[in-house]
């Protein structure tokens, strides 16, 4: 139960499968809650910004905006064209009848902004816009919130742009006793609020779970002691030990298991090259670069959205070649490699067979782990197992992804976009897990706190 007031400027936060998404969903009209009820102002005007938008198939970004403003009946066909070529300027468009299909992650996400203000909402909701936008992007965006006067509500996992943008964060999470928690500030006040909830749970816990053993010591004296007893006694013992059942099964997860083994190997040089070029068609890319890895190095890519990033990273791995320039990698070099896109696991694969490719069993720093354990590590359950890795969540198929990059002890871990659709817990031991990485590490992210945190060489690419 919560309510959303003129000018609220929102953060929402919460575990991956909390429901965040769904919730959106419920306050744009897309989706019907179950019980309970859900009251709009009349007239209110809602800009919703999905996690994945689509487009249809052969539209432009001018017809993406366009269609969105037919439900605008006060506009004529001039006017929401007109606005729409209006919006996608504001929105770094050159182009307003560029194709939808040969958008990038972040033009897409970009043109999802568009669409969603060119509405001049009273209410805009955005799930994970920062999501495939490049750090330049992320500002504006940042910018353009913190100067907005009417409401928005905003699911993000990204630390920094909650802090800068929230003036109020809503945290769905079953460890509350209500299955929210509100608090008026910014991220960091939440983090704070939480904690001191979290404290005052336990001690509530804690005495719950005194009354309890003395309630089931006298219970257990019998039927003659309990003759003497009131009958309001015995029911009020049985809801103290219904309340203590359901305060320990909300009672926080442990975090997930994330530990990317490095191989111990002790070469100085793992990867270099000099003079690395690559082009396409008449736009070059990359040009001239010269770049050595060693074991302990911890590289922070920047850039835009095209700069050449993702280009990089594969050439790194050996997905790409170069059109000039020399590389040169240690021999045996074992590389592990995030793919932004997540195809290194076949979406037709249950969770179960993702997770142990071979069998029953992973085979983990020398020991087998039954599946069910090894699942149970990234916050699993058994019941999961034969769900097909399509019909998973964003976040769950990270995880499974770093589940697999556990397996396989690297020299060099190539890290393209890998906090993408993370809770923050999540985030918070992948980045404990990468400053232990012995190895040499080269990451493509967004996430500035974990740029800050992690990186010991930032490199800025241009394009």
């Amino acid at each position: 139960t919560f309510s959303l007031h003129e000018g609220d400027h929102v953060g929402l936060v919460g575990p991956n499968g909390a429901g965040k998404s769904t919730l959106l969903e419920i306050l744009a009209g897309t989706e019907t809650p179950d019980t309970g009820e859900c009251f709009r102002r009349n007239g209110l005007r809602v800009g919703f910004v999905p996690q994945r938008p689509a487009f249809a198939v052969g539209s432009t970004a001018r017809d993406a905006v366009v269609q969105t403003l037919a439900d605008l009946p006060h506009l004529d066909p001039y006017e929401r064209d007109s606005r729409a070529v209006v919006a996608l300027g504001k929105g770094g468009f050159d182009d307003p009848d560029v194709s939808t299909d040969t958008l990038s992650g972040g033009w897409r996400t970009r043109l999802a902004i568009v669409r969603g203000l060119a509405v001049e909402p009273d209410l805009l909701l955005l799930d994970e816009p920062t999501n495939h936008l490049d750090l330049e992007s992320i500002l504006e965006l940042e910018a353009m919130l913190r100067g907005e006067s009417r409401a928005f509500v905003v699911v993000s996992h990204d630390r920094a742009f909650l802090q800068a943008v929230a003036g109020r964060m809503l945290d769905i999470d079953r460890v509350y006793a209500e299955g929210l928690l509100s608090v008026d500030g910014a991220y960091a006040d939440l983090l704070e609020a939480r904690a001191a909830t979290l404290r005052a749970q336990s001690a509530q816990e804690d005495a719950l779970a005194n009354r309890v053993r003395r309630e089931v010591a006298w219970l257990r004296r019998g039927p003659k002691a309990r003759t003497s007893k009131s009958r309001a006694r015995i029911e009020a013992a049985e809801r103290s030990v219904d309340e203590l059942r359901e305060a320990r099964e909300r009672a926080p997860q442990g975090p997930i298991g994330i530990d990317l083994a490095g191989s111990g190997r002790r070469t100085k040089r793992l990867w270099a090259c000099e003079g690395l070029t690559k082009r396409y068609g008449d736009r070059c890319i990359l040009e001239g670069l010269d770049l050595l890895l060693t074991p302990g190095m911890r590289v922070g890519l920047l850039g835009a959205n095209g700069s050449g990033k993702t280009t990089l990273l594969e050439l790194i791995v050996g997905r790409r070649t170069a059109d000039a320039g020399e590389i040169r990698r240690a021999d045996d070099l074992r590389v592990v490699y995030f793919d932004q896109t997540r195809e290194s696991v076949d979406p037709s694969l249950t969770l179960g067979r993702a997770l142990a490719p071979e069998g029953e069993q992973v085979v983990y720093r020398d020991r087998p782990v039954h599946v069910v354990t090894w699942a149970r590590r990234f916050r699993f359950r058994r019941e999961q197992l034969t769900t097909p890795v399509g019909d998973l969540s964003g976040g769950e198929r990270a995880r499974v992804v770093i589940a697999r990059m556990m397996l396989r002890p690297a020299d060099l871990l190539v890290l393209d976009e890998p906090t993408n659709d993370l809770d923050i817990p999540t985030l918070e031991v992948l980045e404990d897990s990468l400053l232990e990485f012995p190895g040499a590490l080269v990451l493509v992210t967004h996430d500035r706190h974990l740029l800050d945190r992690v990186s010991t060489v930032i490199l800025a690419l241009d394009g």
